[in-house]
């Protein structure tokens, strides 16, 4: 009886069932033999089929899709690289060319070819003058696309590219292309500093114009209406599409976009009073040089000088000249560093016009006197005794500019307001600095500066040049902020009476620049409307059509009335034809027109420089009439007495435009492009006429 093998009833049945798993599957290896030839037989299967792949995939490389590869391995690349557009011309108000381009011939070398041939360069070399380190240098200048040809030599001579057509298989790479670069029909030295230069972008203008289309070959404008007016007159690119091989050699041009030349840009400026500006400024200052100074007995240096006309009733410049002068032709092509530092060292592309600084003098007097009048200081008809000096009430030794203030002149008696401008007397407007200083409370402060400001001085113009100036009228901020720019050089930070004096009259520490007191000026004769000064009249299109023109653009006003400058041009038409008047003798002497059909008027200035220096010459003029058409300004640096240097210089030019007045501007069309032929002018009144010689028969 086996009851150790039963189980009660009342228990479950349990089977247990076994789970799968790796070691279910797999035996282990005391339950199995080993079987390494099997093992070696799949790994071995597994490697053969990996490399029948391979086999494989590299027949259908070599054999199968060989043709596609070798196509896709010979297949040209494309390469676009820029063609630079003409520069747009720039013309006078009449529509004669000043700035234009002219078509050169360039020798150009490939520079693939110098790499499979090295000899040519030395061929090139010697038939350009040059060396052939030179040659090198510029087939690596980096501003020139690697896949079109350097360009070794512009405006190639003549008989050189007629050499080279004749013997081309003797140069493998060389080639000959036309190029465009400026050209100055009416002479580099005409409006120079207006027109101003061009020439390779530089790295600053390069990143300040990202997004423009400029490359590192590109040109830039660099001074005047070409650097202003860059972007008009740069025009549109054009772009070549070449092939270029698996070596990297060029094989052909697959597409060829033409560029667009540059708009044109017309000035205000007239070409024939450009040029009479131009040569009665050197001569003067030529002259100037070898002439003493009557009252010093000293030759004047006349460092330098400059001339603007300006239409009064638009701001628009007529002309504008600053000497020394330089030539534009010196920058095409590029200058070299020597040429570049002779023309820096001497300051010829000063614009001294619109950069100058220079201490105003008399020229002044006619601001202060708007503001006594405009704040009813002193009438316009009120005498006043001109001792010849002005002593200052109570005066201490600490007054600044001192106690006693002498005139250049005898005293003049007794003048009022239009006399007092008429002959210059320093004692009128030593007493109106005065006043003005002792009765702050009564006229505020600074209220000879604020008119000032109202006329323009020491405010932006906002002419359409690079490069302009901004003056200063003295006052005591200012000599805050001259002491805290240059404490040696201005110890003094108080503003004493005296210093008010001074301002009064043009001195002390006020400077302005030519330009600011031609707009000063002109304001006052148009009635107190200050007007931009602009030098372009418009942008013509390619094809003719007027893009733009610009219209006279208000920048302030001044409060005028005729109570006000009526006695002032009274007093300024008496400075030229009173016989009293400072340059009433130079315009008998220069001026050769009828001054009653045309009359003239003007203010002389002989402001002081430091001790020892020659005073700066200036002379403001206006004409004709009391409602004129013009107004010059013009000084010359340590040039004497306004009446002797400045002033025969205006007299000159009104010479011309008594003859010759300025005309309408015109702009170009496409049926009447712009000319390089200057219009025919008269001469200036009193040029004698040429001389003819006669033979008698038998003598």
């Amino acid at each position: 009886m086996r009851w150790f093998n039963r189980r009660a009833r009342s228990e479950p049945r349990i089977r247990e069932r076994r789970g799968v798993s790796l070691a279910n599957l797999v035996p282990s290896p005391d339950e199995s033999q080993s079987r390494p030839d099997y093992r070696l037989a799949v790994i071995g299967l597994v490697a053969l089929g990996l490399f029948a792949v391979m086999v494989l995939r590299l027949f259908t490389l070599q054999v199968v899709d060989a043709g596609s590869a070798k196509k896709a391995v010979n297949a040209n690349q494309i390469r676009v690289v820029p063609i630079p557009a003409p520069r747009g011309v720039i013309t006078d108000r009449s529509n004669t060319v000043l700035a234009g381009n002219k078509t050169s011939q360039e020798i150009m070398l490939s520079r693939q070819e110098a790499l499979q041939h090295p000899e040519v360069i030395g061929q090139v070399a010697a038939l350009t003058g040059q060396t052939p380190a030179q040659v090198e240098k510029i087939l690596g200048d980096l501003r020139y696309d690697p896949y079109q040809p350097a360009p070794i030599v512009t405006d190639a001579p003549a008989a050189t590219i007629q050499f080279l057509q004749e013997h081309q298989s003797e140069y493998p790479g060389v080639s000959v292309q036309s190029v465009t670069s400026r050209f100055y029909p009416q002479g580099g030295q005409t409006a120079a500093h207006i027109l101003g230069y061009i020439g390779a972008i530089s790295p600053s203008e390069l990143a300040a114009n990202k997004k423009s289309g400029y490359t590192i070959a590109s040109s830039f404008g660099k001074t005047g209406i070409e650097q202003f007016y860059q972007q008009q007159l740069r025009g549109t690119a054009g772009s070549q599409a070449l092939a270029i091989n698996a070596r990297g050699e060029f094989v052909g041009v697959v597409k060829q976009t033409p560029p667009v030349a540059g708009n044109t840009v017309v000035m205000n400026i007239d070409l024939g009073l450009q040029q009479t500006v131009q040569t009665a400024l050197e001569q003067q200052i030529l002259a100037d040089r070898q002439t003493p100074d009557p009252r010093s007995g000293k030759l004047p240096p006349a460092v330098n000088g400059a001339v603007l006309v300006m239409d009064p009733h638009s701001g628009a410049i007529l002309a504008m000249a600053s000497y020394p002068t330089f030539d534009l032709n010196s920058f095409v092509g590029g200058i070299s560093q020597s040429d570049l530092s002779g023309i820096l060292s001497s300051g010829a592309l000063n614009n001294f016009a619109i950069s100058g600084l220079y201490t105003p003098g008399s020229t002044f007097k006619m601001i202060t006197a708007t503001a006594s009048l405009q704040n009813g200081l002193m009438a316009a008809n009120q005498p006043v005794n001109d001792p010849g000096r002005f002593i200052v009430p109570n005066c201490q030794a600490a007054f600044g500019a001192g106690c006693v203030f002498n005139d250049d002149e005898a005293g003049a008696g007794l003048v009022n307001l239009p006399g007092a401008l008429t002959v210059s007397s320093d004692y009128y407007f030593y007493n109106l600095g005065y006043l003005f200083s002792v009765q702050e409370s009564k006229y505020g402060t600074e209220p000879i500066q604020k008119t000032a400001a109202a006329y323009g001085l020491g405010v932006p113009s906002g002419i359409d040049l690079t490069g302009a100036s901004t003056g200063r009228v003295d006052s005591a901020a200012v000599r805050q902020q001259l002491h805290a720019a240059s404490p040696k050089n201005f110890p003094n930070t108080t503003w004493y009476v005296g210093d008010n004096i001074e301002m009064a009259f043009g001195q002390g520490s006020t400077v302005v620049t030519p330009l600011e007191m031609a707009i000063a000026y002109s304001t006052l004769l148009n009635g107190g409307t200050r007007y931009a000064p602009q030098v372009a009249a418009g942008i013509v299109s390619p094809n003719g059509k007027v893009a733009y023109k610009y219209t006279p653009r208000v920048t302030g006003h001044i409060s005028l009335n005729p109570g006000i400058t009526d006695p002032i041009i009274e007093g300024l038409l008496g400075v030229v034809n009173d016989p009293h008047g400072t340059a009433f003798p130079s315009f008998q002497q220069y001026a050769h027109f009828d001054m009653k059909s045309f009359q003239v008027g003007g203010k002389t200035g002989t402001a002081s420089n430091v001790k020892g220096q020659e005073p700066n010459s200036w002379f403001v003029g206006f004409g004709p009439g009391t409602n004129p058409s013009y107004v010059v300004v013009c000084v010359i640096d340590q040039g004497g007495y306004g009446a002797s240097a400045a002033a025969p210089v205006v007299a000159n030019i009104f010479n011309y435009l008594a003859v010759n007045p300025v005309g309408p501007v015109v702009f170009p069309t496409g049926s009447s492009p712009p000319s390089n032929t200057a219009p025919s002018t008269v001469p200036p009144a009193g040029t004698p006429p040429p001389t003819t010689t006669t033979t008698t028969p038998g003598a």
